[in-house]
C-alpha cells in the first residue's frame, strides 16, 4: 500500500482562520492606538467609520470559512454584508463586499458543477435587479450604469471560473487518456515479452517431450537427453517468469538488479536450443557488426526467436536460415524456412507481436508464405547513424 503524505501543517489551517487572524490583528492595533476604540467599534452611531470595518471583517471571515465547503453560502454571506452596509457612510464597503461575492462566484464556477455555478451567479444578479427595481419604484434618482457595471463583474467572474473549470476538465481527460494509453502499451509490452519467452521455451519442451516418448523403448539414452533438455528449458522458463514478475512488483523507491535484456548476442544460445529440438538454424551475418540501441537489439532478437519458434512448431522442416544485415541506417532481419508454409492467421499472437515491435520502432515488417514454398519473415528496423559509431 502506498502511503499518502500529509499536507504541511500551515496548509492544513483553514483559510478562514488566517482571515480572522488578520482582522483581529488589525482591530487590536487600532484599539492599542486608541483606547476608546472598543466601545466605538461595537456602537455604530452613524458617524464612525469603524462599523464598516467590523462588517467587512465579519463578512470576509465567514465567507472564507464557508468558501471551500459551501460556496453558495459564502456568496450569500457576502451579499448579505453588501446589503447591510448600504446605509453606512463608507460607500466603498458595499462595492468591496460585492466584489468579494464575485470572487466566490468565480471559485464556485471553477470547482463546482455547472448547475451550482449558475445558481451562484444568479444570486448577485438577482440582488442587483431587485435593488434596481426598488430604487426606481421608490422614485429615487438612480444611475443604471452602476448596477450594470456590477452585473458585468459577476459575468466576468463566472466566465473566468468556468474557463478554469473547462481547462481543468480537459487536462484531466488528457491525463486519463495518456494514463490509459500508457497502461495499454505496458500491457502489450508485457504480453509480447511473455509470449516470446514462454512460447519459444514451451515449444522446445513440447518437441523434446514428443521425441522422448517416441524413442523411450528403443533409445533410452536419447530419452534421457530429451528429459534433460526439458528440465533445463523448464528451469529457464521458470526463472524468466520469476524475474519478470519480480520486476513488475518493484516500486519506484526500490531497486533490484535485473538480468540484461536479451539481444542478438544471444542468437548462439537460441540456435543451440533449437538444434536440440531437431531444427538446424543457419545464421548469416552481413555488414559490420556493431552495438545497437537496446530497443532495436531486443526487437531483432525477439523477432528471430518467434520466427524460429514458429518453424519448430508449425513448418514441419528441419532447417531454416536467419540473415542479419547491418546496414548504414537500419538493421535487416530475414528468416526463411522450406517447410509447409501456412498463413499469417495460423501464427496466433506471434505475428501480431512481431508487427507491434517493428511498428513501435517505425520500421517495416512482412510475413507470409513464399511462392516457391516455405515461409518468410522479414523486418527492417531503423538505426540512428550515431548509434553505429
Amino acid at each position: 500500500m502506498i502511503a499518502t503524505p500529509h499536507a504541511p501543517r500551515l496548509k492544513r489551517v483553514p483559510p478562514g482562520v488566517w482571515v480572522a487572524a488578520f482582522w483581529s490583528t488589525l482591530i487590536l492595533v487600532r484599539m492599542f492606538q486608541r483606547p476608546d476604540e472598543l466601545q466605538r467599534l461595537f456602537r455604530y452611531n452613524g458617524n464612525t467609520e469603524d462599523a464598516p470595518l467590523l462588517v467587512t471583517a465579519v463578512v470576509t471571515t465567514l465567507g472564507a470559512l464557508l468558501l471551500f465547503r459551501a460556496p453558495l453560502a459564502a456568496v450569500a454571506v457576502a451579499l448579505t454584508g453588501t446589503v447591510f452596509s448600504l446605509g453606512m457612510p463608507v460607500r466603498e464597503t458595499p462595492v468591496a463586499l460585492f466584489l468579494l461575492a464575485d470572487a466566490a462566484v468565480g471559485y464556485t464556477a471553477a470547482t463546482r458543477s455547472r448547475r451550482v455555478s449558475v445558481l451562484a451567479a444568479a444570486l448577485p444578479v438577482g440582488i442587483l435587479a431587485g435593488y434596481t427595481f426598488w430604487r426606481l419604484a421608490s422614485g429615487y434618482f438612480f444611475n443604471l450604469a452602476v448596477p450594470a457595471a456590477l452585473a458585468s463583474t459577476v459575468v466576468i467572474a463566472w466566465l473566468i471560473g468556468n474557463t478554469v473549470h473547462q481547462n481543468r476538465a480537459h487536462a484531466d481527460t488528457v491525463r486519463a487518456q495518456a494514463t490509459e494509453q500508457a497502461v495499454t502499451a505496458e500491457r502489450l509490452r508485457i504480453a509480447r515479452e511473455l509470449h516470446d519467452m514462454v512460447a519459444h521455451n514451451i515449444g522446445i519442451i513440447a518437441i523434446q517431450a514428443g521425441v522422448g516418448s517416441r524413442v523411450m523403448d528403443t533409445q533410452p539414452a536419447e530419452t534421457r537427453n530429451a528429459l534433460n533438455a526439458i528440465e533445463a528449458t523448464s528451469r529457464e522458463t521458470l526463472f524468466g517468469l520469476r524475474r519478470m514478475l519480480g520486476a513488475l512488483r518493484q516500486s519506484d523507491q526500490e531497486s533490484a538488479p535485473l538480468d540484461p535484456t536479451p539481444g542478438l548476442a544471444a542468437l548462439d544460445q537460441l540456435v543451440g536450443k533449437t538444434a536440440a529440438a531437431g531444427v538446424r538454424v543457419d545464421v548469416r551475418w552481413r555488414g559490420d557488426r556493431r552495438d545497437l540501441p537496446s530497443d532495436v537489439d531486443l526487437a531483432a532478437f525477439r523477432i528471430v526467436q518467434e520466427a524460429v519458434t514458429n518453424v519448430v512448431r508449425h513448418s514441419g522442416t528441419r532447417d531454416c536460415s536467419v540473415t542479419v544485415d547491418y546496414r548504414l541506417d537500419e538493421l535487416s532481419v530475414d528468416i526463411v524456412d522450406l517447410g509447409c508454409g501456412g498463413t499469417v492467421a495460423d501464427s496466433g499472437y506471434g505475428i501480431a507481436g512481431m508487427r507491434e515491435r517493428v511498428s513501435l520502432l517505425q520500421g517495416e515488417f512482412s510475413a507470409g508464405p513464399r511462392p516457391e514454398g516455405g515461409f518468410r519473415v522479414a523486418a527492417r528496423l531503423p538505426v540512428p547513424v550515431e548509434a553505429g559509431r
